[in-house]
């Protein structure tokens, strides 16, 4: 290895991308490319970095797998940065059995962390929880039974902005100077490393409003990140931290509304209450959960009743409410009937629904009362906003690979959220990249209901 390509890898190891590319950017050889690759996601720009190690990853001969792999999980980086959600995982898994193969376990953890917020990113909750299992010390804390507050068809997403952070030191550099090899673990993993891991944790343990765990996890991203001293995982693990003091979901209880924190919107999903959930599109009581994500008519009409308790609500409105027909016939009465039968049967272990004179009225078991909990800002476009508003650029295929839904139905929504000024397009065609301002005051996390209600 030549001084050159030496004195970059310590450059990015401190952080110092500038000063990496000023020692490779006239070089075209793969090892120069891959680090002015990792250079240039450091500074943000993603597409030029993504260019440079594919033309490293093909540059490398035969015998220097562990380089391309590297370059392979580089890429993947870059690519979870840009919002580029689509693609095999594959490549991804086979550089990490590559470098495990090579001894460079390292950076196949990296790969796996990478994979793991990937899907994270995709809602995939259980395999999130699985792929961090597998390397992360208490994996018995990452699984729950409670209900996601998202399924794979509407994620959240955490920013996670720190590319690359165990490749730049470890990828192309034999001999790390005394300082970083200080402040690794005994697998050789420095604290940035451990800082991503845990706020994924802690992001994972949110979704499932697990405030215990998502606490701890968040203090061992906090001291890892502090042992780092990267200024942009420390930006992570204060706005991570700040998630728990801001208004999450609103309680609505007999007409009066109050708005709720994390820590209290999962005391209330403990308690006994019979609770709407709207975030999460379900009933639940006490450990009883019941989804009713793909009965979009049957959980319209359970809020309904659950807003209008103690007292009935009118046919008339129901059928506006579930129907969304201003006119309605005796066909609509009559499917009305047949609807609210459905939901008789599916909710009897928590609620009955009672017919009266002017329509129908729920009923819960055991004396609990009903408590709707909606997210703190409502409508069908809520969970297409929270992920615009982490601060990437989003392309249509991701947000639709995201939500669940069609390229079509994400476009229509679009252009509505453009129209009305709360969003905006950089780029054309195939380029083109969707931005909105980060939603301030509140956190983001139950605006992403199981399922986006655009379709």
């Amino acid at each position: 290895m030549d001084s050159l390509i030496a004195a970059a890898s310590r450059a990015l190891a401190a952080g110092d991308a500038l000063g990496a590319l000023k020692r490779v950017a006239l070089r075209d050889d793969p090892p120069a490319l891959a680090l002015r690759g990792i250079a240039m996601a450091q500074l943000g720009e993603h597409p030029r970095a993504r260019e440079l190690l594919r033309r490293a990853a093909r540059g490398f001969g035969a015998h220097e797998e562990m380089a391309r792999a590297r370059c392979v999980v580089a890429e993947a980086e870059v690519a979870l940065a840009m919002r580029d959600l689509g693609g095999s995982p594959h490549p991804l898994a086979a550089a990490a059995d590559a470098l495990d193969v090579r001894a460079d376990h390292a950076n196949a953890l990296q790969a796996r962390l990478i994979a793991a917020r990937r899907l994270l990113l995709l809602g995939r909750l259980d395999e999130t929880a699985a792929a961090l299992a597998s390397f992360m010390p208490a994996p018995a804390q990452l699984t729950s039974s409670r209900a996601p507050l998202a399924s794979a068809r509407a994620p959240l997403t955490p920013p996670l902005v720190f590319l690359a952070p165990a490749l730049a030191p470890l990828a192309f550099t034999q001999a790390p100077p005394a300082a970083a090899l200080a402040s690794r673990d005994a697998n050789g993993l420095p604290p940035s490393f451990w800082a991503v891991a845990e706020l994924t944790a802690t992001e994972l343990a949110l979704r499932t409003l697990r405030i215990g765990p998502a606490q701890a996890a968040l203090a061992r991203a906090h001291e890892a990140a502090e042992r780092a001293r990267v200024p942009a995982l420390q930006a992570e693990v204060e706005e991570a931290r700040a998630a728990f003091e801001r208004p999450a979901a609103r309680r609505v209880a007999a007409g009066v509304e109050q708005t709720l924190r994390l820590g209290e919107v999962a005391a209330l999903l403990g308690s006994d209450a019979l609770v709407l959930d709207a975030c999460r599109r379900g009933l639940s009581a006490g450990d009883a959960w019941l989804p009713l994500v793909r009965r979009p008519v049957l959980f319209a009409l359970a809020r309904a009743l659950a807003q209008g308790w103690p007292g009935d609500v009118d046919r008339e409105a129901l059928i506006a409410h579930a129907f969304r027909m201003r006119r309605p016939d005796e066909t609509h009465r009559a499917r009305l009937r047949v609807e609210i039968g459905r939901l008789r049967k599916i909710i009897a272990a928590l609620a009955g629904i009672e017919a009266t004179a002017r329509g129908f009225v729920l009923a819960p078991r055991a004396g609990r009362g009903v408590v709707v909990l909606v997210p703190p800002i409502d409508g069908d476009e809520a969970s297409l906003v929270a992920l615009l508003a982490d601060g990437a650029a989003w392309s249509t295929s991701a947000l639709a690979l995201a939500l669940g839904a069609s390229q079509r139905t994400v476009q229509r929504a679009l252009a509505e959220l453009e129209a009305a000024g709360r969003v905006r397009s950089i780029g054309r065609a195939r380029a083109q990249r969707w931005l909105a301002p980060p939603l301030a005051g509140f956190t983001t996390i139950l605006l992403l209901p199981a399922a986006l209600p655009l379709d």
